[in-house]
């Protein structure tokens, strides 16, 4: 869980700099850049090198389920990556969000509940319940995960390659706030996913493994261990509620909360930008 992992047989810096070129020339990897990372701390090492290398703030962290099959093997069933700033749209109900995806790359939306945090946490605790982490809750909002990377097989590569490439996260859309959320079970909280007009994906707070104070617990402590305590204000995902849904550009996604309302999105082809002015 060291932040310095050694990272064998690879260069951190190098890989995280290939990485984050691709994303900003807007360019896809057919192939990962460098020797794939044999653990979930190596692919962390990977993502704060190229957390130094993009240059924004940290304003939030997406969490994510690891597969069964590599659970047994990594040893955690979760993990994490960076939302930076500017990448969180808050459209009104009447438009529709932007969601920039890179040609041949990956891009996919996830339905979500979201968490805000209320205070920064204890740098140096480590270890988090659900309802300890409930206590840091400022509020609890529907959203979209933008869930992107220029490696078009990240997730086939597997957990460590996702962890390094910003856990394939693009940005989020933060949708309406539910209010009285600590008084609504988990089967209260549902939501479906369209493209296009069609349905792809059907779930909601239930769906999330250990619930979605169990996903949080895990973002405050694995980013903690990290050296990247959660700060008041940030935002946090909790999980793909109904399914990871593959997205290209033209499309158009939309996702209902039922009483929470709806989010649009409409996906484009990315375009290169530079380095922060």
């Amino acid at each position: 869980m060291d932040k310095h992992a050694p990272d064998a047989g690879s260069d951190s810096a190098t890989i995280a700099r290939r990485l984050v070129d691709a994303r900003r020339k807007a360019q896809a990897l057919p192939e990962y850049p460098g020797a794939l990372p044999a653990s979930l701390d190596v692919g962390y090492a990977r993502q704060d090198a190229a957390i130094a290398l993009w240059d924004r703030p940290v304003v939030g962290w997406k969490v994510g389920k690891i597969p069964a099959d590599w659970e047994a093997t990594l040893g955690e069933e979760r993990l994490v990556g960076p939302i930076f700033e500017g990448a969180i749209q808050s459209p009104s109900p009447r438009d529709a969000a932007t969601f920039p995806v890179i040609p041949g790359g990956f891009a996919a939306v996830e339905a979500e509940f979201v968490f805000r945090i209320a205070r920064d946490s204890d740098p140096g605790k480590f270890d988090y319940s659900a309802d300890e982490a409930a206590g840091l809750v400022d509020a609890l909002h529907v959203g979209i995960e933008l869930a992107g990377s220029p490696l078009p097989l990240i997730n086939v590569l597997g957990p460590p390659v996702v962890v390094s490439d910003f856990g394939n996260n693009t940005g989020l859309v933060l949708g309406n706030e539910i209010t009285g959320w600590q008084r609504r079970s988990a089967e209260d909280l549902t939501c479906e996913t369209f493209i296009d007009g069609h349905l792809v994906g059907e779930g909601g707070a239930a769906s999330i493994a250990g619930g979605l104070l169990a996903a949080l617990a895990f973002a405050l402590s694995r980013c903690a261990r990290r050296g990247h305590p959660l700060k008041r204000g940030m935002l946090v995902t909790t999980g793909a509620a109904t399914g990871i849904h593959d997205i290209v550009a033209g499309q158009r996604a939309r996702v209902s909360f039922g009483e929470w309302g709806e989010i649009h999105c409409n996906a484009i082809a990315a375009q290169p930008h530079g380095e922060r002015a």
